[in-house]
């Protein structure tokens, strides 16, 4: 049996297929009483929609979320929320050549294994079309996090493109502006290298390939001790949401893999007290101790690989498992990170929540 769900206080479950009626999620744990704001949602679908740029897949969604559930008007009523999310602009005959071949870097030949069946229209349930409905219930996990009246200081996450491909942009000193992030295709805050990052984007899509990267994401003001000491370490659980999230394949905080090179003396975190708040002078854990929030901002970077799903000719089995080729057709992105960002973002609202609503239960 597929697990389709993933939470403790705060479960979203999460439903449909990349070329049926819907995609969406059920958000089932909500505090009753809260008032959404449908428009800032709506603004959020329209950062990971299909059809943005030329830089994205030319699929064409508007992504109008339906909340058929779990909210009257205009207030959360504590019970279940449920999201639908049509999916207007398809084209299953695109992917028939698909239906009798396995893609390369793709799990089409390990979900038939599994199941004995697949869908095999645009990756079917494997697809990222299904993230729509996770950016929606993560909306509001949002929408929550940042309310002064549920928390003591706003919990603010703020996601940007570091890198795409070899073109990389250096850890910044402070934590880039939503406004600067967005006002870039590629949602890269430095402009020259955000031109660099298209320019190879480009490249890369009229050669027919694809390309990785790097995104990062900040996590400010998070309550001190917030996670677990044992299981259930933060960056566990944030690990255990994102690493969910299509084509991501590694995940690190702080210096990451940089600690291998370092001293105790060049990595340890010395604490000090400011306004009479406890903190650390640098920040080389990125937010994180002993598996709980230290009050400095959490900074994780998150590693995507190239979209499997490209036009150069490669060798795969057929459905009879004998050798094949593939030249694959079809609406893909060439780089994922762009879309991407808003899904990083959703998942670990919806993480840090939970792990708020566990606080609030037990003091």
């Amino acid at each position: 049996m597929a697990r389709n769900s993933i939470g403790k206080n705060l479960i979203l479950t999460s439903f449909g297929e990349s070329h049926g009626a819907f995609v969406g999620s059920v958000l089932d744990g909500f505090p009753a009483g809260f008032k959404i704001d449908i428009q800032q949602l709506q603004r959020d679908m329209q950062r990971r929609r299909p059809g943005q740029s030329n830089l994205t897949t030319s699929r064409n969604e508007a992504d109008e979320v339906q909340i058929v559930s779990g909210v009257f008007e205009g207030q959360t009523t504590g019970s279940p929320i449920t999201f639908l999310i049509a999916n207007n602009d398809t084209k299953p005959k695109d992917y028939d050549h698909l239906k009798d071949v396995f893609r390369p870097g793709h799990a089409d030949i390990l979900y038939q294994t599994k199941y004995g069946i697949r869908d095999h229209r645009g990756g079917g349930r494997s697809s990222a079309r299904i993230t729509a409905g996770w950016v929606a219930a993560g909306s509001l996990a949002k929408q929550f996090l940042e309310d002064p009246t549920q928390n003591k200081l706003p919990i603010i996450i703020t996601a940007w493109v570091k890198q795409i491909h070899t073109i990389e942009l250096p850890k910044p000193n402070q934590i880039p502006s939503k406004s600067k992030i967005e006002e870039s295709l590629v949602r890269c805050p430095d402009i020259s290298m955000s031109e660099k990052m298209i320019e190879a984007i480009e490249k890369a899509k009229s050669e027919g390939d694809s390309l990785g990267g790097i995104i990062a994401c900040t996590i400010e003001n998070c309550p001190i001790g917030l996670g677990e000491p044992v299981f259930g370490k933060l960056q566990a659980v944030l690990g255990q949401y994102i690493l969910n999230i299509n084509a991501v394949k590694g995940i690190s905080f702080g210096e990451g893999f940089h600690v291998a090179n370092l001293k105790g003396s060049e990595n340890n975190d010395s604490w000090k007290m400011s306004d009479n708040k406890i903190g650390t002078i640098t920040n080389h854990a990125g937010g994180i101790i002993g598996g709980m929030a230290t009050g400095e901002p959490i900074y994780m970077e998150v590693a995507f690989k190239p979209t499997s799903t490209i036009s150069k000719e490669q060798q795969t089995l057929d459905a009879s498992l004998n050798e094949s080729t593939l030249s694959a057709t079809g609406r893909h992105d060439p780089c994922v990170l762009p879309r991407a960002i808003p899904i990083v973002e959703a998942m670990a609202n919806l993480a840090i929540m939970d792990f708020v609503l566990e606080m609030n239960f037990n003091p």
